[in-house]
């Protein structure tokens, strides 16, 4: 009796060791992810507020209102770059999102069905899908030498708004293309195949169901892409010109704010323009991120009523 009591009491021992080795392992990588994300916080706010430190000694209403001056200068203020940036976002998205959108629910919706009879479909869908991947991991750059060559040159559109534009969308293409797909995936098929139990076709299901159910992730991928050519130099140096004047039609060029940066910094050697331009397009990219927390609580919390 006494030997089966010590063989248990060795076994609660082993156990309490066990767990107190278990605990301080957790303990230890607990520790080690803190200190991984309080040095990812560290280096933001360290940019961040930098940025804004400086830059604010630039800031004022002058600044914002005045357009750039021409030459080597510096002097002037960034009110057309702003309306540039502006104008080559709304246009950039006017032509992006219904490629972007339509190609993602082909993709998903309607893709997989077709394959099923056609072994080329099936190949036309792969290389499709491999596109799509590929131009994701394309630079910038490149794409901007393909807009200069053909929309610049081949199409004779010249230094324009409507150049950067589409050399643009194809730059967030598949930005747009990937972030619909997924929305679309996280749509459960019990919809799909309720909608369509109860008579509906397969467009009406797709419209009035998986669409509306799916709308979040989609406007948060068409937001992440406005921040992207916000933020895009290369490809619009090769295809918008750099004229500090704003543009009053879609074939005149411009300047855009990170472009205008760049020039900045590299052209005229005023920094504390610079610093001050820098400021307001971090201000702008903290608010786009802002705006997409706010947009996708927002829609799910309207898809969560609706169900």
């Amino acid at each position: 009796m006494e030997n089966r009591t010590s063989e248990i009491a060795l076994i609660h021992k082993a156990q309490a060791q066990n767990l107190k080795k278990e605990k301080t392992r957790q303990d230890f990588w607990v520790a080690v992810m803190w200190l991984f994300g309080l040095i990812t916080v560290s280096i933001l706010v360290l940019v961040v507020g930098y940025i804004l430190l400086e830059g604010v000694k630039a800031i004022n209403w002058e600044f914002l209102t005045t357009s750039p001056k021409g030459g080597l200068s510096g002097e002037g203020g960034i009110s057309t770059t702003i309306g540039t940036t502006f104008y080559l976002v709304s246009l950039t998205l006017l032509v992006a999102t219904p490629l972007g959108v339509g190609a993602a629910i082909f993709l998903i919706e309607y893709a997989g069905e077709q394959s099923l009879s056609s072994k080329f479909l099936r190949s036309l869908i792969g290389v499709a899908n491999f596109a799509v991947e590929t131009l994701a991991g394309i630079p910038s750059i490149i794409f901007g030498l393909f807009g200069y060559a053909l929309f610049v040159s081949t199409l004779k559109l010249g230094f324009s708004l409507l150049s950067a534009a589409l050399a643009g969308a194809c730059l967030v293409l598949p930005t747009i293309i990937r972030t619909t797909e997924e929305a679309l995936l996280t749509v459960p098929d019990d919809y799909r195949r309720g909608s369509l139990a109860l008579g509906a076709t397969k467009w009406q299901t797709l419209y009035k169901v998986v669409l509306p159910a799916s709308t979040p992730g989609i406007i948060t991928g068409i937001i992440l892409s406005v921040g992207r050519v916000i933020s895009e130099t290369a490809i619009f140096y090769v295809t918008l010109g750099g004229s500090y004047r704003m543009p009053t039609s879609v074939l005149d060029g411009g300047r855009t704010l990170a472009l205008h940066l760049y020039y900045l910094a590299m052209d005229t050697r005023a920094f504390d323009k610079a610093m001050g331009t820098g400021a307001v397009l971090v201000v702008m990219i903290i608010l786009i991120n802002l705006l997409i927390d706010l947009v996708s609580r927002k829609l799910t919390t309207g898809v969560r009523k609706v169900r």
